[in-house]
């Protein structure tokens, strides 16, 4: 295996396993395949107890624990960090936190649909005001959480007529039931906020944008984007309603370093469970020196060549040049170990 390995923080807006569906469509599959040590984060659905877990509890919990554990485990000093969607936020004001403090260990950074500028983040911030806001800290003050039917309801409005009014069509008019594939299953397995976290995401980040204009605070100090040196990797859906692709792309104005940014089609999560052979799959990619000029995102998407099938290869190979030698794979959850297998994947909670 490659000596760097990959450390994956997902989102825990859904649940976290996308990138791990099946066999066919696994991104941890086909990493382990192309020889990297893959770890990735399995988040725990909160409930009432969990209501004062914040965002830096899940920086520190999540995203620096997990660090630690991947250093033991893999004897390392440097590992590749891929961050998806609310994961790719939080990764990246860890990154910023990491390079301000003068942490080294984050080989590169990648980040899928995932935004660190929310001035333009889309049909979401129909549902995000200070009155709405408010209104969801009241509920939440309640439950403690915010309750998986809460949040996918804003994001099945967002996709109305594909999640909700065709599905109706088919199903009820015409009697016309589709069978359930993997991302159906995944999407109706929806997660819970805790209240104190998803407050602070909502006014932090949506609101304020505090962390693209630096005043997002790690420890009582502020972290900046221009911070992160290491070379990173961003990638963007063509019908992200998310995280549209437009909003991902500001990353370059915001960074100070190497960007290698792909444009893929579909949403936000098929155009990224976008497995080799998957059928009518193209896209866009170009690397922009630190000290390049800008190019604005319309400039950007008619200057640069289209290419078809799947962005993963593209990916894989964009890590494999910034990887190690290859050694012996580590000996992970074996007896004598410092951290233990304990049993097998998802988990038991």
């Amino acid at each position: 295996v490659h000596a760097e390995p990959i450390l994956i923080v997902p989102a825990w807006i859904m649940k976290y396993y996308i990138l791990d569906l099946s066999a066919h469509n696994s991104l941890v599959k086909y990493l382990t395949g192309q020889g990297f040590t893959v770890f990735m984060v399995s988040w725990k659905n909160p409930d009432p107890d969990d209501r004062d877990l914040g965002m830096d509890d899940y920086r520190t919990l999540g995203v620096m624990r997990a660090l630690d554990a991947v250093e033991k485990i893999t004897g390392g000093e440097h590992i590749h960090g891929v961050g998806y969607c609310l994961g790719g936020t939080l990764l990246s004001i860890a990154a910023a936190a990491m390079a301000r403090d003068g942490d080294t260990r984050l080989k590169t950074l990648s980040m899928f649909a995932a935004q660190v500028d929310f001035t333009e983040a889309g049909e979401l911030m129909l549902f995000i005001n200070e009155s709405q806001v408010a209104f969801l800290e009241d509920l939440m003050w309640e439950q403690g959480f915010l309750d998986t039917k809460q949040m996918a309801g804003a994001f099945q409005l967002l996709r109305s007529n594909d999640l909700i009014w065709s599905r109706m069509v088919h199903d009820y008019l015409m009697g016309d039931r589709a069978g359930l594939n993997d991302l159906m299953a995944w999407n109706a397995d929806a997660t819970r906020m805790p209240y104190k976290m998803h407050s602070q995401y909502l006014r932090q980040l949506f609101l304020n944008n505090d962390f693209a204009e630096g005043r997002y605070l790690v420890e009582g100090r502020p972290v900046t984007v221009s911070d992160i040196r290491v070379p990173v990797f961003a990638v963007g859906t063509e019908r992200d309603h998310v995280a549209p692709w437009r909003s991902v792309y500001k990353f370059h104005i915001l960074a100070d370093t190497e960007v290698t940014f792909l444009l893929t089609n579909g949403g936000h999560n098929a155009g990224i469970v976008s497995e080799p052979g998957h059928p009518r799959r193209h896209y866009k990619l170009t690397t922009i020196a630190h000290d390049e000029p800008y190019m604005d995102p319309e400039t950007w998407t008619a200057q640069t060549a289209e290419k078809p099938g799947s962005w993963w290869p593209e990916f894989s190979n964009w890590l494999k040049d910034r990887s190690g030698e290859l050694v012996s794979p580590p000996i992970i959850g074996a007896a004598g170990s410092e951290l233990k297998a304990i049993c097998d994947a998802p988990g038991t909670y």
